[in-house]
């Protein structure tokens, strides 16, 4: 009896199971938006009750490219309420994370090749050279506008302000090129970044540029602005925002009270200033400075001495402000992290073509990490401000 071999043609079966969960990625995001849109409006299409909530009003078709291939959204088109999904908030959030990465692959020398077999890792099918250039190119557009999108989160109280130096090709030599970058809390505690752009020397005509087109855009609002003591900074500060106070960062001012200070003293005067900041008031605060400068002085440290008596004021802004915000708004570590983060990436480019693409890959990360890390975490009540500030107009 002879045997019947069975033959299967596998290319075959594989396209179909693709093609059988392609299908079925697509109809189950399609029921979730379709129960996002009847969550919202509070019935079901052509349902009509008390709690209804605006109308359908039809569907609009959007791509969105999964692990499992393209699929076809079928978006509801609501009146009378506007429709923000999470699906698509997360399709916009992983197209930045993918802008970055093609920028950073193409100014990091990996070659179009290369590329092509990374995307076809990451997405299941090969992106031709033509499609990289042109991806490229948008994703500097998408980021531009980004970049220069009108501020709407009504007021910005706190502001962090610093300057990031990466390397530049210019005309065959290399040199320092400044980014200068903002983030805020707005009024109801959340982070944002405000923006970033390009500082050239990082003087006082580069930030009353940058904070002018920070206000363009629409900050306002601002009560606080904090940052290293920077060439020119404080000054377009006043100019710009006469309203707002400043606050040095603290950790910078002790970088700047540890250059003049013994290796062998560096902990033991880290100590000391930190028991500056650690008062309960700006009274207590002054009156320890002043003790801190004392010892110095008796430790034979003139020049620490002197630093800490001609800056501490400029670093105890952060008490006329909420002592519930007081860890988050006396030192500049918010941005710090950010600006970490950002070397870490860059470091694998060495030097930048120009200045531009310097500015796009900040702006790439920097909306990355916003999108992704902070997402809707508060990151302080608001509500201790406006106390404050009450306070302080009733007793004015």
């Amino acid at each position: 009896m002879s045997e019947k071999i069975v033959q299967l043609n596998e290319e075959a079966i594989k396209g179909q199971i693709e093609e059988l969960v392609r299908g079925s990625v697509e109809e189950t995001l399609n029921e979730l938006l379709e129960a996002e849109a009847e969550k919202l409006t509070q019935a079901a299409r052509y349902e009509r009750n008390e709690q209804r909530q605006g109308c359908r009003s039809g569907h609009y078709n959007r791509n969105l490219t999964t692990t499992s291939g393209d699929v076809t959204l079928k978006v509801p088109k609501l009146k009378g309420i506007s429709f923000e999904t999470a699906i698509i908030e997360r399709y916009r959030r992983r197209e930045s994370s993918v802008e970055e990465a093609l920028i950073e692959m193409y100014l990091a020398g990996v070659s179009v090749r290369r590329v092509e077999d990374i995307t076809e890792a990451l997405w299941g099918n090969k992106v031709s050279p033509s499609t990289i250039s042109e991806l490229n190119k948008k994703a500097y557009v998408h980021i531009e506008d980004w970049r220069n999108r009108p501020l709407q989160g009504g007021r910005y109280p706190y502001v962090y302000v610093d300057g990031i130096y990466l390397r530049r090709n210019w005309g065959g030599e290399f040199e320092n090129v400044a980014i200068l970058v903002a983030i805020a809390v707005n009024e109801d505690g959340y982070r944002e970044v405000l923006g970033a752009a390009e500082g050239m020397k990082e003087d006082k005509a580069s930030w009353v540029s940058f904070f002018q087109w920070l206000r363009s855009r629409g900050l306002d609002g601002v009560k606080l602005v904090v940052g290293d003591k920077r060439l020119g900074m404080l000054e377009a500060v006043g100019e710009v925002f006469p309203e707002a106070k400043y606050q040095r960062c603290t950790v910078h001012f002790y970088r700047n009270v540890f250059s003049v200070t013994p290796r062998s003293k560096v902990k033991l005067v880290a100590k000391m200033l930190k028991a500056i900041h650690a008062q309960e008031s700006k009274k207590a605060a002054r009156e320890k400075a002043k003790a801190v400068v004392e010892e110095l002085r008796s430790m034979k440290l003139k020049e620490a001495a002197k630093k800490v008596e001609d800056g501490i004021e400029e670093t105890l802004t952060y008490c006329d402000f909420p002592s519930e915000h007081w860890t988050r708004i006396r030192t500049n570590n918010v941005i710090e992290r950010l600006n970490r983060e950002i070397r870490r990436r860059t470091r694998v480019v060495g030097s930048f073509p120009d200045g531009n693409s310097v500015l796009m890959l900040v702006c790439a990360r920097l909306r990355h990490v916003a999108g992704t890390q902070w997402g809707n975490k508060k990151y302080m009540n608001m509500k201790h401000l406006e106390a404050t500030f009450d306070e302080a107009s009733i007793a004015g």
